[in-house]
């Protein structure tokens, strides 16, 4: 965007500082208006961008629903598979001297198989108003109370709770990865021996442990989901700030450029002092607006 003064209408301008600002006026706005126009087209790619990633995380989320949902189902297969085998067949609770006619097995591991006791996942490490947020999204609140809660969030706040998030699921399976090596190695011996109460016993006992294992991970899973759909959230709500930005940019460059035009008539004009004045009210309402939008919304 460009304005040139055809010689005409400059030489028809007194040469005193009056004349100096009236012809300088029109190019002042013109630099405004383009300032103006990139501002309202860099917001809009950022709006673009925003939304862009905003997608990206609801694939994420979309993923761990999808592990939640496989966690889960597999969970009630086992416990289905228990129902089962208690109902057509006499089950009793694993003891002990079973388990070490195969071996001597870790703490851990008699406890799962006796009791039923795994391990925890380390506790959630989460920001009080993430911890909010988080919870209003899994009672499934309305969207007029989260998008309150997510507003006082940041980028920041979310990357650290999904970085805590994904170590608490990488760290529950460090800690049952040993646990469930040593029950393939005792459901190996038990299918290599002959048939028998201690081998119905101890199925039993690996399906309720598997449950409990497939429970957990379906839990730390759907935290991780969780924090995604907050995420998602956040981005949305910055690419509307950043379109409606745009938006605002936009209707300042047009009033720089009606001040632009304005000037330019009162050059050629004979009652130049309104026509300026006009231009001048113009030109400083985009400016004025253009930093009220750039400073405050």
């Amino acid at each position: 965007m460009s304005t040139e003064i055809p010689d005409a209408l400059k030489a028809d301008v007194p040469p005193t500082k009056w004349g100096k600002i009236l012809v300088a006026t029109p190019v002042v706005m013109t630099v405004v208006a383009t300032l103006l126009a990139g501002l309202a087209s860099s917001e809009m790619t950022r709006a673009q961008y925003d939304r862009s990633f905003a997608a990206q995380f609801q694939s994420k989320a979309g993923d761990q629903w999808s592990y939640f949902q496989a966690k889960r189902l597999r969970g009630a297969m086992q416990r289905n598979t228990l129902d089962l085998l208690r109902s057509t067949t006499s089950v009793r609770p694993l003891d002990e001297v079973a388990l070490k006619s195969f071996g001597e097995l870790a703490p851990p591991t008699s406890a799962a198989l006796l009791t039923g006791q795994i391990p925890s996942a380390p506790p959630a490490i989460l920001e009080p108003k993430v911890k909010v947020a988080v919870e209003a999204v899994e009672r499934a609140r309305p969207e007029s109370e989260i998008l309150p809660l997510v507003q006082a969030l940041t980028a920041t706040d979310l990357d650290a709770a999904l970085k805590n998030a994904h170590d608490r699921a990488q760290a529950f399976d460090l800690a049952m990865q040993p646990l469930t090596e040593a029950i393939d190695r005792v459901d190996k011996s038990f299918a290599a021996a002959p048939s028998g109460d201690g081998a119905r016993n101890f199925t039993a006992a690996r399906l309720h442990c598997t449950a409990l294992r497939y429970d957990a991970e379906a839990r730390l899973n759907q935290s991780i989901a969780n924090l995604l759909e907050l995420q998602v959230r956040l981005n949305n709500l910055a690419a509307e700030r950043h379109h409606r930005r745009s938006g605002w940019f936009f209707y300042g460059m047009l009033a720089a450029q009606a001040a632009v035009i304005i000037a330019t008539f009162a050059i050629a004009a004979r009652q130049r002092n309104l026509l300026w004045a006009l231009a001048a009210i113009a030109g400083l309402g985009a400016v004025s607006f253009a930093i009220y939008v750039y400073v405050l919304m």
